[in-house]
C-alpha cells in the first residue's frame, strides 16, 4: 500500500499539473475569440464569463485524457531516471503490478470524464447555446459601438451613431447609407445617404418585424458623379431591419442534446455522437495502458526521450477516433457502433509494448548454500 499510495500521488499530481496547463491554453484561446467578438460588437461582454463556465466541462472531457497520458509519462519517467523504478523491479515489483496500480487512478479519471461527457458537457452546451441565441436576438443597439460603422443583418445598410443614450435605446447624430434601391438607372450605382438627429428601434406588433425609425433628418438620393441628386427633408423615416439569425446548426443541437435523448434517437449522426460520448472514458483506460510501457526511459536518454513519439501516438489515436465519428455522421459508415473498432488495436498495441516476459513476476535468485553443501 505504501508503493501504491506513492505511485498514485505522483501520477495524480502530474496529471493535475499537465491538465491545468492544457486547460489554461484551451480556455485562453476560446476566451480571446469571444473577447474579439465582444470588441467588434457581435457579442455582449457581460456574458463572456458565463459562456466560459458553461463550456468548461466540454474542455475538460478532452483535456483530462491527454493530461493523464502525459502525466504518466512524466511521473514514471522521473522514477526511471532516478532509478527508483529499477529498485522496485529488483525487489520483484513486476510490470503487471505497475499496470494494475496505474489503472486505479486512471479509473477515477475515467469516471470524471464520463460525468463530463454524459451530463455536464451537454448541459453546459445547451445553456451556452441559449445564451448566444438570446444575445443574438436582442436589440441591435445593444451591440452598437458609438463612433463605429455597423452593418445591419443581411448587409442591407450601414449606419453610424455619434453617441447612444444610457439605456442604448436611442442613437444620436445618425448616419445611414442604404445599399441599393429602386428608382435609378442602375441599382448597383444608386446611393442613398440619410442624416438624422436621432434614431430608435420599433417592433411591429402584428408582423414582429423590426424597424429603425429616424427623426428630423435629410435623405440624399442619387448616383455618385452626377448632379441630379434628390434631397428630401423628413420628420420621420423608417428602415426595415433583418431578423437576426439564430444558432440552429444541427451540430450545436446534437452537442446540447441529453444523453437520454441521443439514446432514444435513430438518426445516424446522433447515434454516432452517443457512441463518442461513451468512448471518451474508454479512451482514458486505453491511453493508461499505452503510457505505462512508453514511460520506460533509459537514464542516458533523458526524461523526455519518448515524449514526442508518445504524444504523436496519442494524436493518431484521437484523430482516427474522430475520423470514424465524422465518417458515420457523413453517412460513409452505416453502423454507428463502428467507432468501437478503434479501441482494440491500440489496447493490443499497449499490451504488446508491455512485453510477454514482463507480465511474469521476476523470480528471485536462489540463495547460496553454506556449509557442507557449498564445500561439496
Amino acid at each position: 500500500m505504501i508503493i501504491f499510495r506513492y505511485l498514485c500521488r505522483e501520477l495524480l499530481f502530474a496529471t493535475l499539473a499537465v491538465s491545468a496547463v492544457l486547460l489554461l491554453m484551451v480556455m485562453s484561446g476560446r476566451f480571446v475569440k469571444y473577447l474579439a467578438e465582444a470588441a467588434a460588437g457581435d457579442l455582449s461582454a457581460n456574458i463572456l464569463f458565463s459562456l466560459m463556465g458553461y463550456r468548461l466541462p466540454g474542455f475538460l472531457e478532452l483535456v483530462l485524457p491527454l493530461g493523464l497520458f502525459v502525466g504518466i509519462l512524466l511521473a514514471y519517467g522521473r522514477l526511471y531516471i532516478e532509478s527508483e523504478m529499477t529498485v522496485l523491479h529488483a525487489c520483484g515489483f513486476s510490470e503487471r503490478r505497475l499496470l494494475m496500480y496505474t489503472l486505479a487512478p486512471a479509473f477515477l479519471v475515467a469516471l470524471v470524464v464520463a460525468a463530463m461527457s454524459l451530463y455536464f458537457s451537454p448541459t453546459g452546451m445547451e445553456r451556452s447555446s441559449g445564451l448566444l441565441t438570446a444575445d443574438k436576438s436582442r436589440n441591435e443597439f445593444d451591440h452598437l459601438v458609438p463612433k463605429k460603422f455597423v452593418a445591419t443583418e443581411g448587409d442591407r445598410a450601414v449606419y453610424y451613431a455619434d453617441s447612444l443614450s444610457d439605456d442604448k435605446s436611442t442613437m444620436y447624430d445618425v448616419f445611414l447609407a442604404e445599399l441599393g434601391s429602386s428608382g435609378a438607372e442602375t441599382e448597383a450605382d444608386q446611393q442613398i445617404v440619410i442624416l438624422a438627429r436621432e434614431g430608435v428601434q420599433e417592433i411591429d406588433p402584428d408582423t414582429g418585424l423590426r424597424y429603425l425609425v429616424l427623426r428630423d433628418g435629410y435623405r440624399y438620393e442619387g448616383v455618385p458623379g452626377q448632379r441630379d441628386y434628390r434631397l428630401m427633408k423628413f420628420a420621420s423615416y423608417e428602415v426595415q431591419l433583418e431578423i437576426p439569425e439564430t444558432r440552429s446548426r444541427w451540430r450545436d443541437r446534437i452537442e446540447s442534446a441529453s444523453t437520454l435523448d441521443l439514446w432514444r434517437s435513430d438518426v445516424p449522426q446522433e447515434r454516432a455522437f452517443l457512441h463518442w460520448r461513451f468512448s471518451l472514458p474508454v479512451l482514458v483506460m486505453v491511453v493508461a495502458v499505452l503510457a505505462v510501457p512508453l514511460s520506460r526511459t533509459n537514464p542516458r536518454q533523458g526524461r523526455y526521450a519518448k515524449m514526442v513519439p508518445a504524444v504523436l501516438l496519442y494524436i493518431t489515436y484521437l484523430v482516427i477516433l474522430q475520423g470514424v465519428r465524422g465518417a458515420i455522421e457523413d453517412g460513409k459508415i452505416a453502423n454507428p457502433a463502428a467507432i468501437w473498432l478503434v479501441h482494440p488495436p491500440f489496447l493490443v498495441l499497449g499490451l504488446l509494448l508491455l512485453g510477454g516476459g514482463s507480465w511474469r513476476r521476476r523470480p528471485k535468485r536462489p540463495a547460496v548454500q553454506s556449509g557442507g553443501a557449498a564445500d561439496a
